[in-house]
């Protein structure tokens, strides 16, 4: 369950002194929003969060919010689900009201879903469940510097949809990070990741790392030695611009 300390109460007023909450939206009820939710917490940002999977609603607007992030699960994109299908439409709201939105693996899926894109398994039936080396394109240079290797938990990916900018690519899931207008992102990999969440994962999940392409359970873990604080570094620098009021704004290029 999440840290309640993180958790906005619905009831409290807000401060207008303080920056408005983030909505998170998670799909598992021992899901957290990790790295992720930490570092928007230390930003001064309480965390709304919903799992609309169970019940909760979703607001009508975002106005008292912002911005939002949808995080991954197990399930898929293309389900018929009745909340899955809420959600995705969902989305629309964020896009309409041009709010910090961020999609990250099922999220980034349903962003693509909203938008008319294609949500689909690898042609050779592979996976990407470890750690996997992604490309910036010239968009994404500019954007940022990113990581060379990113955490991965995926059999599916997706197709750029129209109106979106490819900023990542891979080699076995091309398509690895997008932007929709200046304040709507997708991503496939997991930077919100954990040390305690690759041990749940691994071990809740162990059924995966079977599957073709997945790697061992101790690459996993060192991975995270390699390339973790790397990826925690390139999180701070895209959450700032993430929520920056002119995201059009260049970025440093620390390391």
């Amino acid at each position: 369950m999440p840290r309640t300390d993180l958790v906005t109460d619905p009831t409290e007023p807000h401060d207008p002194a303080s920056p408005l909450p983030i909505l998170v939206v998670l799909h598992q009820d021992t899901s957290t929003p990790g790295r992720v939710g930490s570092a928007l917490v230390r930003r001064g940002h309480r965390l709304d969060i919903r799992r609309p999977r169970y019940g909760d609603p979703l607001p009508a607007t975002l106005a008292a919010h912002a911005g939002a992030v949808i995080f991954g699960g197990p399930m898929s994109a293309n389900d018929d689900e009745a909340w899955l299908r809420h959600e995705i439409d969902w989305i629309g709201v964020a896009l309409t009201e041009e709010k910090p939105f961020l999609g990250i693996c099922l999220g980034a899926q349903m962003l693509v879903r909203r938008l008319g894109g294609r949500v689909h398994p690898h042609t050779g039936g592979e996976v990407e469940v470890g750690w996997y080396g992604i490309e910036p394109t010239r968009a994404g240079r500019d954007l940022m510097p990113w990581p060379t290797t990113v955490y991965q938990w995926h059999r599916e990916g997706f197709d750029v949809p129209a109106g979106a900018e490819l900023l990542a690519t891979g080699d076995r899931f091309p398509n690895q990070a997008i932007r929709v207008g200046a304040r709507a992102y997708g991503l496939q990999f997991h930077p919100e990741l954990t040390l305690a969440m690759m041990h749940r994962w691994t071990v809740r999940g162990a059924g995966r790392l079977d599957a073709p392409g997945a790697q061992p359970r101790h690459r996993h873990f060192e991975g995270q030695c390699l390339w973790g604080d790397r990826n925690r570094l390139w999180l701070e620098r895209f959450l700032d611009h993430w929520l920056a009021r002119d995201p059009s704004a260049p970025r440093s290029a620390a390391p």
